[in-house]
């Protein structure tokens, strides 16, 4: 061992939340130029490790989500014993943190969460008043003392352009010089967390409807969860409107979504991981919130605007709007999201 200390992070299950982790290692490395981080992360999260520079290795968790396997977890711990110095877990649950524990590391860090005494040792008590912002929770915790480090840099994610020729030519995408192509507006239409978070296809569709008409081309990106709300907003358009619009969702890897919105001109998203890659891509984005508020998880780049009716029902947080109308998304019109893009563009 060096005089560098060497991190074990256990990282998030959710794309958003692994990107704003990325401040978490900054804040680290700021600490400490020498420091080594290693970050333990799900097959959902894992591939963005690739992306941040300041994670010297990635691990892949072979935990499945939900499920307490203690054989696995043992397995994986052992297997991790005398590597590190400092583990830092960054989920509330108590499996999360079992893995450190079991890999004997001396130092194991992190906001109290579902009781874990004594599985961490380096434990910590959140008060969300003081410290609303998710990122700066996880900031918070590049600290060997029980302070509030509130100051966070943004995440900012690698492309690859070699990639980016590739998977652009495979989907057949216009990506001549900047002369000649229609500008990129990007939708991402998607929320894993619920459909209290989802814009309607509707007024995406409205949405795509008048940037086209006015010059642009639309890519709506996402995962195999989100075919059904992309193929929506592509029927709702003309035939000659289709002929703008490319409907990647459920084509691309998660990587290949990091290279392409870096490709676009805007962003239109709901509060999802996408948003948060959008975010760290420096993109000019616009982030439509229903059921949850940025108060907690905003877009980190100055670039963004946060569209927000602010009804009295929200944000209430539900997977699905308790109240059976999601007002808080219905009535938010296309016209109003365009007025916040064009304030941007």
């Amino acid at each position: 061992k060096g005089d560098f200390v060497r991190y074990l992070i256990v990282g998030p299950s959710w794309v958003g939340d692994m990107v704003m982790a990325q401040s978490l290692f900054k804040a680290l490395q700021f600490r400490d130029a020498q420091a080594e981080i290693t970050v333990l992360a799900p097959a959902a999260t894992f591939p963005l490790l690739e992306r941040m520079p300041e994670v010297n290795e990635g691990i892949l968790s072979p935990i499945s989500h939900g499920k307490l396997n203690l054989a696995e977890h043992y397995r994986m711990g052992l297997s991790l014993r005398k590597r590190f110095d400092v583990a830092i877990v960054l989920p509330g649950s108590v499996k999360s943190a079992l893995i450190p524990w079991f890999a004997k590391v001396p130092g194991r860090r992190g906001w109290l969460g579902e009781q874990r005494f004594g599985l961490l040792n380096d434990w910590r008590k959140l008060d969300k008043n003081k410290i609303p912002l998710m990122v700066n929770q996880y900031v918070a915790l590049a600290s060997d003392k029980q302070e509030s480090l509130q100051a966070h840099q943004n995440p900012v994610l690698k492309i690859d352009p070699e990639n980016v020729k590739r998977i652009t030519k495979h989907l057949e995408l216009d990506l001549f010089s900047e002369a000649d192509r229609n500008p990129i507006l990007a939708f991402c239409p998607g929320a894993e967390y619920g459909p209290a978070k989802q814009w309607p296809a509707e007024h995406f569709a409205e949405l795509a409807k008048q940037r086209i008409a006015a010059g642009w081309q639309v890519w709506i990106l996402g995962g195999p969860k989100d075919i059904q709300i992309a193929d929506a907003i592509t029927n709702l358009l003309s035939k000659a409107q289709q002929r703008f619009c490319f409907n990647l969702a459920g084509k691309t890897r998660l990587l290949d979504a990091v290279d392409l919105l870096a490709q676009a001109d805007a962003v239109v998203s709901n509060d999802s991981g996408l948003m948060h890659v959008s975010a760290a891509l420096d993109r000019k984005l616009v982030v439509i919130y229903g059921s949850s508020t940025p108060q907690f998880t905003p877009p980190l780049s100055q670039k963004a605007k946060c569209v927000s009716l602010n009804l009295e029902c929200s944000p209430c947080f539900e997977r699905q709007c308790p109240l059976k109308h999601l007002n808080c998304l219905r009535q938010l019109s296309a016209l109003q999201v365009d007025q916040a893009l064009a304030e941007l563009v």
